[in-house]
């Protein structure tokens, strides 16, 4: 099953895209971040974030896509920015009939980390460790994603785990 997971923000938009076959088999596709100057216009911002997630769609044909779920944001502006640069990506999913998932970034970093408070930084050790790769070559963004395609596959791929599989948003 190829997962593509999601760590959005408006300028620097977290993605890792996995093969996962079961939790002992998983292969990175691909991993990077979406970004866009901070001093270009939100418009800039959400043509650039829908366009690189049309590059993603177009190149991996993912079977799923998996965003982090809401939060909690004392700051509004900042969540209502959150949630345009979120809708400018399920807007692609949608358009190409993929369905999406999300669960919390606490969820997600439990399921790959053993602790749901887990810094970025140990998010990434771990990921990079697990998926053999070089910590240095993955923007932390990204591995939040990987994380969040993970856990997605884990819980998709294990009968025991179905009841935990979310709606599809």
């Amino acid at each position: 099953m190829i997962i593509l997971g999601i760590d959005t923000a408006l300028r620097c938009t977290g993605y890792g895209v996995v093969d996962f076959t079961s939790s002992d088999r998983i292969k990175v596709l691909d991993c990077g971040v979406i970004k866009t100057k901070t001093s270009a216009p939100h418009g800039e911002c959400l043509r650039r974030l829908a366009g690189g997630m049309r590059e993603l769609v177009e190149k991996y044909h993912p079977q799923a896509a998996v965003i982090e779920g809401a939060f909690f944001q004392k700051n509004i502006k900042t969540a209502m920015i959150l949630s345009y640069a979120r809708g400018a990506v399920m807007l692609v999913f949608a358009e190409n009939a993929i369905p999406i998932y999300a669960y919390a970034p606490r969820k997600a970093k439990q399921s790959v980390c053993g602790n749901g408070a887990a810094s970025k930084e140990q998010v990434a050790y771990l990921m990079a460790g697990r998926l053999g790769l070089n910590v240095n070559d993955m923007p932390l963004d990204s591995t939040d994603a990987l994380a969040l395609a993970i856990c997605h596959g884990q819980i998709a791929t294990s009968p025991m785990a179905q009841h935990l599989l979310k709606d599809m948003l």
